[in-house]
């Protein structure tokens, strides 16, 4: 876990995967991090590896992460991507273990340790309770709680599965934050979520398919704000 990094519950995260890049994903991602200042939300947003540089000169309070890297030191590894170029690029983090870009155990537990050594936090995604658990003994920054299943359907977890990922998470390591993700659709979606417990959660499809991306990532990132204050109010009473 890299000791000096800090994102604040609630956030957010948007992936915009392969789906948009260059000035597009920066038109959008420039509106997003008006909406995360206006709101008071940091956000997660990981672009394609070319598009990082581009994105981390512009933006104030969005969190610049790599979609994913590998352990190798610098020298040879001809395709592979370099920890230490994410974070010369302007990085602060990396995903790993996407559904789409799934690693073994050992590789995350190796690539956790090279990303500690580059300076880069890690949010690392897990399917199962069992995977999650194994995860937290690693010791990420943060962990993404989502059945690869619901990915992209536009079905959200239920939540006895939020709850009982951010309890078996927090058993293990309290300091690892939970971030709840697959088929977060709408701002309902992610008021749900957060209400229920979560710190974060986050959306691709349901942001890149609709009509109006800008307008649907403010929807979204309002709805945390509104649900985390909420529950924060509830706890004072």
């Amino acid at each position: 876990m890299l000791a000096n990094y800090r994102i604040r519950a609630p956030f957010f995260e948007f992936g915009p995967k392969a789906y948009l890049y260059g000035e597009r994903l920066l038109d959008l991602v420039m509106a997003i991090d008006r909406c995360a200042i206006e709101y008071d939300v940091d956000v997660i947003v990981d672009p394609q590896p070319t598009d990082i540089r581009l994105l981390a000169q512009h933006v104030k309070r969005v969190h610049v992460y790599g979609q994913h890297c590998d352990f190798l030191p610098p020298g040879r590894g001809m395709g592979s991507i370099l920890p230490e170029a994410l974070k010369a690029a302007g990085a602060v983090g990396v995903m790993l273990n996407h559904a789409e870009r799934k690693l073994t155990l050992d590789a995350i537990e190796k690539t956790i340790r090279r990303a500690d050594e580059a300076g880069l936090a890690t949010i690392v995604c897990t399917d199962t309770i069992a995977e999650m658990e194994a995860v937290a003994r690693l010791a990420p920054n943060l962990i993404v709680a989502e059945p690869t299943e619901l990915i992209g359907t536009g079905k959200t977890s239920s939540m006895d599965y939020v709850l009982e990922s951010i309890a078996r998470i927090k058993a293990i390591n309290p300091a690892i934050m939970v971030l709840q993700g697959a088929g977060i659709s709408n701002g309902r979606d992610v008021y749900n979520v957060i209400r229920a417990g979560a710190e974060a959660t986050g959306s691709t499809s349901g942001i890149l398919k609709a009509p109006d991306p800008a307008a649907m990532a403010r929807e979204m990132i309002s709805a945390v704000r509104r649900a985390w204050d909420e529950r924060q109010a509830e706890n004072v009473l």
